[in-house]
């Protein structure tokens, strides 16, 4: 008779032989409190060194939220080095200063120095996502950004230029184009990222979003002139179309930013990251929109009743939400990655991108 204790359990399937990823989600481990300390030092210190300490602040609040981010038990890093922040700080501020002067001078020399920048500033970005990227690691390994220069032209110079004088009708192909020239020349050590995106995807998005807006637009007019209306001041004068039309653009943007944003930035993560690969693995969003709408009035609300003080919980609370909505569906062995060689760049395209409010982040 066969001995049941002597009996070998039969091998557990390997879930990448079996053909069935296996799911690790990202997670986020930093609080609000531990978040408002670095948040109200950086914010002291950058006032009282008129903007000096800035860099060294941004290097504090990357670092901090890279450090709470983990995948599969491992946390990523930040290593960029506060003084060639500064540096490139500095070299922006002097591209803005002439762009700004420029044109009180004479009109002939802002054209020309807009001319000049148009030149430079797609070089700039180039090296900004660059920066990011190498400056970013997980397990010890960096990411890496081998974007080409004469696509950075078309990206950030041909295709801006061609959607303003489409009256923004080619916007969502810009932004088709930006994403994919983000992510298909990134990488990971020497794996490479590889993203499929569709331009009728973003017309969707922008489509529902220009409702949204139009929506958001006669509501807050509607709203504002029926306030004036009821209060008795239209008619007496004491409400001049210019009030009346700074309340309806004030409005408006709020409600633009509690309706239209969290709209759109739910759809463009699980778009950009439900189509992302890299290598054998590959990525899922789910991020829900009314839990966005949700979290963005509540913050809202927060923010504004505590004078700006749950600025740091908002953040800490948006984040975690947003970043444990990512899954990394992994094809296999996440120790398989190889190191690329190494390259320097510097932070003056960055912290350029920064100053001219270019939001181009990975």
């Amino acid at each position: 008779m066969d001995n049941p204790f002597l009996a070998v359990a039969p091998p557990e399937p390997d879930p990448f032989i079996a053909g069935t990823p296996r799911r690790e989600p990202l997670t986020f481990t930093g609080r609000g409190r531990e978040y408002f300390g670095i948040w109200i030092v950086n914010l002291v210190l950058s006032v009282v060194t008129l903007g000096i300490y800035s860099a060294w602040a941004k290097v504090r609040r990357l670092q901090y939220f890279h450090r709470n981010t983990s995948l599969a038990g491992s946390a990523f890093d930040y290593h960029g080095d506060p003084r060639a922040i500064l540096k490139g700080r500095i070299i922006g501020l002097v591209l803005l200063l002439a762009y700004n002067l420029s044109f009180d001078v004479s009109l002939w020399l802002g054209i020309v120095t807009l001319l000049l920048l148009a030149i430079v500033m797609p070089r700039l970005l180039m090296r900004s996502l660059r920066f990011r990227a190498r400056n970013t690691s997980w397990r010890g390994l960096r990411f890496g950004f081998d974007g080409g220069l004469r696509e950075a032209y078309s990206v950030f110079l041909l295709w801006p230029v061609l959607s303003v004088f489409t009256a923004y009708l080619l916007a969502p192909i810009w932004h088709q184009r930006l994403k994919t020239y983000q992510f298909r020349h990134a990488r990971f050590g020497a794996t490479r990222f590889a993203i499929q995106l569709r331009e009728s995807s973003f017309y969707k998005i922008y489509g529902v979003a220009l409702l949204v807006g139009m929506a958001a637009f006669l509501l807050a007019l509607v709203a504002t002139v029926g306030v004036v209306a009821a209060a008795g001041t239209l008619g007496e004068g004491r409400a001049t179309p210019l009030m009346l039309g700074l309340a309806v653009v004030g409005l408006m943007w709020l409600l633009l930013a509690l309706l239209v944003w969290p709209y759109v930035s739910a759809r463009l993560q699980n778009l950009v990251w439900n189509n992302l690969t890299l290598g054998p693995h590959r990525f899922q969003s789910a991020v829900r929109v009314r839990t966005l709408y949700l979290i963005t009035f509540t913050n809202l609300l927060a923010t504004v009743f505590t004078l700006g003080l749950f600025m740091p919980f908002a953040t800490i609370r948006l984040l975690r939400y947003r970043i444990e909505s990512v899954t990394l569906l992994a094809g296999g062995p996440l120790d398989d990655f190889l190191a690329a060689p190494g390259q320097d760049v510097a932070a003056t395209g960055e912290e350029t991108a920064d100053l001219f409010d270019v939001d181009i982040a990975l």
